[in-house]
């Protein structure tokens, strides 16, 4: 017989029409250690992966504040200048939006 069906488990199947693979293998000390520790190793990576996500989050709000606050200071000017200009000219202001 070819080695590849001899290494091919048996699967067998209970009169009830439900299957029956091999047994289970026991685990040893070093395999339930190691399955422990990948797991603790995965839940790490996963906690410094969102840490990493909040760190941009804050990094980028960071840095589009000044950009707002500049946005907004331009707006209260041009708006403040047109206030002025009109109440120069005798005549209330009315803000539209252009396209």
């Amino acid at each position: 017989m070819d080695q590849q069906f001899r290494d091919r488990p048996v699967i067998d199947m209970t009169p009830e029409g439900e299957f029956r693979g091999p047994a289970p293998s026991r685990k040893g000390f070093l395999d339930k250690a190691l399955a422990r520790v990948g797991g603790i190793a995965a839940l790490v990576a996963i906690v410094a992966g969102g840490v990493v996500v909040a760190g941009v989050a804050i990094a980028f709000f960071a840095l589009a504040l000044p950009i707002a606050a500049l946005a907004g200071l331009v707006a209260f000017g041009s708006m403040w200048w047109r206030m002025r200009r009109a109440g120069q000219q005798g005549r209330g202001f009315v803000h539209v939006m252009r396209r």
